[in-house]
């Protein structure tokens, strides 16, 4: 019975043992409950923090932008609604950027539109051109303008000429566009630089075949024939030559000019052509021959033949419109009835009033004033440049 009752006592103490065991279960479990709890209730907090952490971030960076949105929408509000600038860069040059800026205040300023010349500081990226267009007569001799130009097209402002493909543009290329859009040109032959270039050697050249086959360039040519700079103007650096003795003597003093070789054109009749905005054309008789500041004057008076002014009015619209030039002349040396264009690389063409005459130059200044403010009043929707695309919107 002892025993037994000491079993059974043994067994209620199992039991309370169990039951112990089971109740400090529960108060663990409680416990760890109330942990995970407290736990999961800091996650949440923390959750929950970081959420309006993220909502104010989030509604500060909206802030932000909007306030930037509305700086760019006032700024743009504000440039829109004062009046719309075109801008001219010049240099030496006198009577024709100052005849037209005085033209386009003169004609156009009660309809919102102001002419003036650009000045230029220190340029920031991040700065506002103002202009809504700009001509350029200058940038080809000053790389600073340039640069300025192309940031000035790629922040919107419409530049005349675009100084994107003019940076590109050369002589011998404008020939092979102007045989793809139908207009004649005389044979031509690009040549390897004479001299090496500057930060160069004989082993930069190892590309170039030497001696060249100057047999059949003669023969592809011909005699006589013109050695011009690839990139030149004003006729800078242009020779006749008759001969392989005197083209190589032009050759060899063309130092580092990259040279091209081309037919000489024997004419009967010899034009001049303004092309402005790629849809108007001024015909002029010109003579090359004569000095600088006879040859719009000293020119022969019979009449043309319309046939050959249709064509030279839509060769030279062909080469405005292929080229992208808004501003440009193109030289015609007829020969058998036909216009070759000569020369048509000329985005600063000569428009000087001692130079071109009365006439011609208000043409010019009239029709270059015409489109500059219609551009400024409609400007383009696309860019001028946007690298491939990337910068559009």
């Amino acid at each position: 019975m002892a025993k037994s009752e000491s079993m059974s006592s043994q067994g209620d103490t199992s039991k309370k043992k169990t039951g112990s065991a089971k109740s400090g279960t529960r108060k663990s479990t409680s416990k760890s409950t109330r942990k995970s709890a407290a736990k999961s209730a800091a996650k949440a907090a923390t959750k929950s923090s970081t959420k309006k952490t993220a909502a104010k971030s989030s509604a500060k960076a909206a802030a932000k932008s909007a306030s930037k949105s509305g700086t760019k929408r006032s700024s743009k509000a504000a440039k829109n609604s004062g009046p719309r600038i075109i801008g001219v860069i010049r240099g030496m040059e006198t009577t024709f950027p100052d005849g037209l800026v005085h033209h386009i205040n003169e004609t156009y300023g009660d309809q919102g539109i102001q002419a003036e010349f650009v000045e230029l500081d220190a340029v920031r990226m991040d700065g506002d051109p103002r202009y809504a267009v700009i001509l350029d007569r200058i940038s080809h001799e000053v790389p600073f303008f340039r640069s300025y130009l192309k940031w000035a097209a790629l922040k919107g402002t419409f530049v005349v000429n675009n100084p994107f493909w003019w940076s590109a543009d050369d002589k011998f290329i404008d020939n092979v566009i102007a045989e793809g859009v139908g207009v004649a040109v005389p044979r031509t032959v690009i040549l390897p630089h004479k001299e090496h270039l500057p930060n160069t050697s004989e082993s930069t050249y190892r590309n170039v075949k030497y001696p060249l086959d100057w047999d059949a360039t003669f023969e592809y040519v011909g005699f006589p024939a013109f050695i011009k700079p690839h990139d030149g103007g004003g006729w800078r650096g242009v020779t006749k030559v008759h001969d392989s003795e005197s083209l190589f003597a032009a050759y060899d003093a063309s130092g580092t000019d990259c040279m091209m070789l081309q037919e000489n054109i024997a004419y009967e009749d010899y034009f001049r052509c303004y092309g402005i905005g790629r849809e108007s054309v001024r015909i002029m008789r010109y003579n090359p021959a004569a000095e600088s500041v006879e040859r719009y004057f000293d020119v022969p008076d019979h009449p043309v033949d319309q046939a050959l002014l249709d064509r030279m009015e839509r060769d030279v619209l062909a080469l405005c419109r292929a080229l992208g030039y808004d501003m440009n002349t193109v030289e015609f040396a007829v020969r058998d009835g036909i216009p070759y264009a000569i020369d048509f690389m000329n985005p600063a063409p000569d428009a000087d009033y001692h130079s071109v005459g009365l006439e011609n130059y208000e043409w010019v200044i009239k029709t270059m004033g015409e489109y500059l403010v219609r551009v400024a009043q409609n400007p383009p929707k696309q860019k001028q440049f946007s690298a491939n695309g990337a910068l559009e919107g």
